[in-house]
């Protein structure tokens, strides 16, 4: 396709083909609102080009906003011109001065002193352009080299390799001498490489902070500087992966620096990693593979620590240099993640690592929202959203999203679990550790037996053969809930940030992974109890699993993570405000069974630093808006509507009376003379066998005429047909709404939102209160989800049939999406609305006879 140049407004858009004017609009209302800097919310129905429009619009605007900056720029270094902050020669806002000249300086301050800071802070700009320019300059030159000459990265890991192979020479004749006794001693009473399960020396934040300062210091001078981008978020690498192919073929496909990050279960390479199955227990091997080998290359060592990052780690992959040419060919042409995995296989390059080396100079980073979302990941990716421009897509799952990310579970099991194999962590290494670590991990000793006892159960007994007298669940506020298991003394954060830092639960994993698990004997003895379990932890020693046993596990099933991760989760969760949490008890029938679960009702309170720190935020998606018999009706409608109808129903249960009614009845053969009956299966496994008999039921039947037109399907409303799969063109000419799918009431958690909604917005006068909005938004979101499935391009149709009086409430359609609400029609009974449908299909099938 041809590119297309469209002024739109004044401004350039260039456009692989000419535009709708959906699309026209959609470009110059979000060049409109990235320029202003500001919070834009658009909707755009399935088919329209959102990705394109999106992709065209924002590129469009970085494209003018860098053209600009380098304008001001070279005004601003031109010789006998000086920085005016906010004249003709001031930068666009993302890189102008921090604070304005006509500012007031305190009261009573001379001119002299005025004048001279002003100078001082123009001449730093000056510096700070001259640097970025020097910075921009070789970064050009970098990649062109790496464009001009492509096997660079090759030839580098051929080297490389030999440099391994060589190390591992020196590692194998050391382990030989050690073998002989020629070389130093290994720890005493420890077993051949047990001396990684052992804690390092912890440092406190403040300790760590004063000890720090030059490094922290010398990194900030070698770290690239962050150049305006944009942060492009959607819900699923699928998703991402197609949006990276829109931008490919897009006019801007060959001249966009676009990077595509992933967790290391989807980016890294090496096989020892990939194997442990959790996304935890791949990061924590991860780190810990870097940090051991730093600590080891480091000790003793005088050089500076500015050096210290190129020491290659443990893992072959993580070579500094290999990563740094991986960095250069990722920015060079765009690359999805599967291109970017196998370009660092062939590199022996990490693609993990690599691809967060790109951020810097990326001008579009490509990345799921959770990622994005979550704090800590956010930081650990080294993501900086400073000034920068932020879209998530398909945003109708936002709230969710982020509800979902803070919200947390931990069971009985896992707290007893995580006590006792730490207790015997540190009964078997206690006289290695220093006081920082002993003291920590006793705090952590502490919390599981108090945690524990506020569900009613004993730590220090089997949690599965405990059963509880009194059973339900049970809402508290996070201080009562710390009040209550007597913890409130405890600094949550500093055990948190403990916990983070000395990656003692991925020690605690290694060590039981190393001698098993041992759990309290239910039938010792009160006194004895602990001393039973540390003689049986004593005699697993001398017989651990072996290592044909645990490959046969790891054959089998993903290993699982340490109960003490999952904790961690917790405890972080806890350190949440007061008022934006709540923290759920439910006592089942045993403290095995029973779980505390922190739930986040202020989902706002983690997105606002997002909104907080951007130039401009953009959310976006096709349905924006928040989200009794019907057999006759889809009788009727099944005799006019061609090829498929797709049926939601607001819950499994509630299909499944339908159905068996409607069998009785006989209304399932009524049906079945005109279409084919489907229903959506429970199990995920078995969706795409079913979707595929649907469609060929249909192609068959549209191919060869007869009584039989097609196919109906039985859907529920939330369930694994209502998101995600398309019923384009025949395979949806209906979709059909049974009622409307509100969310359980009874639910202790939704009642507990509802509460604090109700508490804490205001209600406006003749609206209902906060809270039931929340129960139509969460109803209305899981609507328009589901209706969305039909119509996906532009010469698709279909006709959309709400059976419920309640969605011809102003309210209830004012909650559909734009492009549904203003086409509805209204009708008292179904005969006019039946007549309306007939001629709506009869028009669209057969235009010719119209």
């Amino acid at each position: 396709m041809a590119d297309e140049s469209q002024e739109i407004g004044g401004i350039h858009f260039p456009f692989p083909f000419p535009p709708y004017p959906i699309q026209k609009d959609f470009m110059a209302e979000l060049y409109k609102v990235l320029e202003a800097g500001k919070i834009g919310i658009f909707e755009s129905p399935t088919g329209t080009g959102k990705s394109l429009s999106l992709i065209c619009g924002a590129l469009s605007w970085l494209r003018d906003f860098e053209r600009k900056r380098l304008q001001a720029e070279a005004r601003l270094l031109a010789p006998g011109t000086g920085p005016m902050c906010g004249g003709q020669n001031s930068l666009p806002s993302s890189s102008s001065c921090q604070e304005p000249s006509g500012t007031p300086r305190p009261g009573g301050e001379p001119d002299w002193v005025t004048e001279f800071v002003q100078k001082k802070e123009e001449r730093d700009l000056v510096e700070r352009l001259k640097e970025e320019q020097v910075k921009r300059r070789k970064r050009e030159e970098r990649l062109q080299q790496v464009g001009q000459d492509g096997r660079g990265l090759k030839f580098a890991a051929k080297r490389m390799k030999k440099e391994e192979e060589e190390t591992e020479t020196l590692l194998r004749l050391s382990r030989e001498m050690l073998a002989e006794g020629t070389g130093p001693e290994r720890l005493e009473q420890l077993e051949g490489g047990e001396e990684e399960l052992v804690l390092a020396e912890y440092e406190s934040d403040e300790e760590r902070r004063a000890s720090r300062v030059d490094e922290e210091e010398e990194e900030d001078d070698l770290e690239e500087e962050h150049i305006t981008k944009i942060y492009y978020c959607s819900r699923t690498h699928s998703q991402l992966a197609q949006f990276i192919h829109e931008v490919r073929k897009s006019p801007f496909g060959k001249e966009t620096r676009l990077v595509s990050l992933g967790s290391r279960q989807n980016l890294c390479v090496n096989e020892d990693v990939k194997k442990l199955g959790s996304v935890q227990l791949m990061n924590d091997r991860c780190v810990d593979m870097q940090r051991s080998k730093h600590e080891k290359n480091g000790a003793g060592e005088d050089k500076p620590k500015r050096r210290r990052r190129k020491i290659q780690t443990s893992c072959p992959f993580h070579n500094h240099e290999q990563m740094q040419l991986l960095r250069d060919e990722i920015l060079l042409e765009v690359k999805d993640m599967e291109q970017l995995v196998a370009l660092g296989k062939e590199a022996r390059a990490c693609p993990y690592y690599g691809s967060r080396f790109a951020i810097p100079a990326a001008q579009l980073v490509v990345l799921p929202y959770p990622m994005l979302l979550h704090t800590a990941t956010r930081q650990a990716a080294g993501i900086r959203l400073q000034g920068q421009v932020v879209i998530i897509d398909e945003a109708h799952n936002l709230i969710d999203t982020i509800t979902n990310i803070y919200s947390t579970e931990v069971n009985g099991s896992q707290l007893c679990q995580a006590y006792s194999q730490l207790l015997q962590y540190m009964e078997r290494y206690g006289k290695r550790l220093k006081a920082k670590n002993l003291m920590y991990i006793k705090q952590i000793l502490y919390l599981l037996e108090k945690f524990v006892a506020v569900l009613g159960g004993n730590v220090k007994q089997n949690p599965s053969t405990q059963s509880l007298l009194q059973t339900g669940s049970e809402l508290k506020s996070i201080n009562d809930f710390l009040f209550q298991s007597q913890v409130d003394n405890i600094n949550l954060f500093k055990v948190q940030r403990y916990l983070e830092k000395s990656m003692v639960s991925r020690k605690l994993f290694g060590f039981t992974e190393r001698f098993g698990v041992v759990l309290p004997s239910p039938s010792a003895s009160q006194e004895n109890r602990s001393l039973d379990g540390f003689q049986h932890f004593l005699k697993s020693l001398q017989s651990g699993p072996t290592e044909d046993s645990l490959e046969e596990g790891q054959a089998t099933a993903p290993r699982p993570a340490s109960p003490l991760m999952h904790i961690e989760a917790f405890l972080a969760a806890l350190t949440t405000a007061n008022q934006d949490g709540r923290v759920i008890l439910s006592r089942q029938g045993s403290v095995g069974q029973s779980s505390l679960k922190f739930l986040l009702l202020n989902p706002a309170v983690h997105f606002a630093q997002v909104v907080k720190e951007c130039r401009a935020v953009v959310i976006a998606g096709g349905t924006m808006q928040p989200m009794e018999e019907t057999g006759r009706i889809l009788c009727n409608l099944c005799n006019v509507v061609p090829g498929g109808v797709v049926c939601f129903f607001p819950s499994y249960e509630y299909l499944r009376q339908v159905h068996a009614h409607w069998d009785k009845t006989g209304l399932l053969a009524r049906l079945s003379v005109k279409k084919k009956l489907f229903q959506e299966p429970k199990r995920a496994s078995q969706v795409e066998q079913v979707l595929t008999a649907y469609s060929k039921c249909i192609t068959c039947c549209i191919q060869a005429g007869g009584h039989l037109t097609g196919a109906l399907l039985l859907s529920v409303v939330g369930g694994k047909m209502s998101e995600g799969i398309n019923f384009s063109d025949d395979l949806g000419r209906c979709v059909v709404m049974v009622g409307m799918p509100y969310p359980n009431l009874k639910s202790p958690e939704l009642q507990e939102k509802m509460a604090y909604l109700d508490q804490t917005l205001p209600r406006t006068q003749g609206q209902a209160p906060p809270g039931k909005m929340l129960m139509e938004n969460l109803c209305m979101k899981a609507v328009n989800q589901s209706i969305g499935r039909a119509i996906r391009h532009q010469r698709d149709f279909a006709s959309i049939v709400l059976l419920d009086h309640r969605y011809a409430r102003p309210a209830v359609l004012a909650k559909l999406p734009a492009w549904i609400r203003d086409r509805v029609e209204v009708k008292a009974t179904f005969g006019p609305a039946f007549a309306a449908m007939r001629k709506f299909h009869r028009e669209k099938s057969h235009p010719c006879l119209v």
